[in-house]
């Protein structure tokens, strides 16, 4: 499968390196040594995909394009649109034309969600009562220096995005009452510390994410009717653990078991080859959770912005 990478920003530079040698070239309206600076410019008959890498401003229009020209898409996240008849009529073209459109959230692909996400299929935790989640990094003075990342609710679409996927990929489909339990806007113009929960759904859960981690850093506890699952860090900033406990009753100390990885981050090159694969399966374009992303975000983004400006 040809490609070409629309956007040589920091991911951008990660979807090259693992596209390798099936990589036609770069757009870039910036980078020298882009071989194009906008995706209209490119061949057709050069590519069969692209990986979209661009700010979320310009996404659609590029989406749209590739689309219309039977052109498969592997876009970073969150995939924005003004409204959701808007994503809507995209998968309808994306249809139409046959190609793929996928969002990219490769933290799915991150070993330790994966094994969260087969120890909740198996039913071993019983009823799981809460989901707690933690997502931060010390990045608050680089998007404060951004031209385009530090506005609207910050760093909620950002990490929250990715949680908000992660819960999703873990529980399926969630209560959609999702709300503001804190932002603040402790060094950022926009909110750059943010705290979400669901009372609701089930299970419950708690998603925080900040910039002022100055050590970048992630966790998970999972509380359950038969034990706990607590996930400590990604490979990227390793060692990363998954802990499982079982419960004694009526109380005690539980045994536990720990798995810990020291590895290279594998995500992006595990995220491009099940690309691959979806696109050989000629699968169809699902955007549901996309849409049910935007319309929350859309509403916290909201809520976030009102709170945050009132500190």
């Amino acid at each position: 499968m040809r490609c070409i990478v629309v956007g040589y920003g920091v991911q951008g530079k990660k979807r090259l390196a693992v596209a390798a040698s099936e990589a036609a070239g770069v757009v870039d309206p910036f980078w020298t040594g882009a071989q194009w600076k906008d995706v209209r410019e490119v061949p057709l008959e050069l590519y069969d995909a692209a990986v979209v890498c661009t700010p979320d401003e310009p996404k659609m229009e590029i989406l749209r394009h590739l689309a219309r020209h039977g052109k498969h898409a592997l876009t970073e996240k969150p995939l924005y649109a003004g409204s959701d008849a808007e994503l809507a009529a995209l998968e309808q073209s994306a249809r139409d034309s046959g190609t793929l459109l996928v969002t990219a959230y490769n933290h799915r692909f991150e070993p330790h969600y994966v094994g969260m996400r087969d120890l909740i299929a198996s039913g071993e935790l019983g009823k799981i009562y809460r989901c707690r989640m933690f997502y931060g990094n010390g990045t608050a003075r680089l998007v404060r220096e951004s031209a385009w990342r530090d506005q609207g609710a910050g760093v909620l679409p950002d990490l929250g995005s990715h949680l908000l996927d992660t819960v999703n990929f873990w529980f399926g489909d969630l209560a959609d009452d999702f709300r503001v339990i804190s932002a603040s806007r402790f060094e950022n113009r926009a909110a750059d510390h943010v705290v979400i929960g669901s009372e609701a759904s089930d299970p419950k859960i708690e998603l925080e994410m900040t910039l002022v981690s100055w050590r970048n850093h992630f966790t998970c506890d999972i509380f359950a009717e038969k034990g706990s699952a607590h996930v400590e860090s990604l490979c990227k900033w390793g060692p990363s653990e998954f802990t499982c406990r079982t419960r004694i009753l009526p109380s005690g100390r539980p045994p536990e078991h720990t798995i810990t990885l020291v590895q290279d981050d594998p995500t992006w090159a595990l995220e491009y080859t099940a690309f691959k694969a979806l696109v050989a399966g000629e699968a169809r374009t699902d955007l549901s959770k996309d849409r049910w992303l935007l319309r929350t975000l859309g509403r916290l983004s909201d809520e976030v912005i009102k709170v945050s400006s009132s500190r």
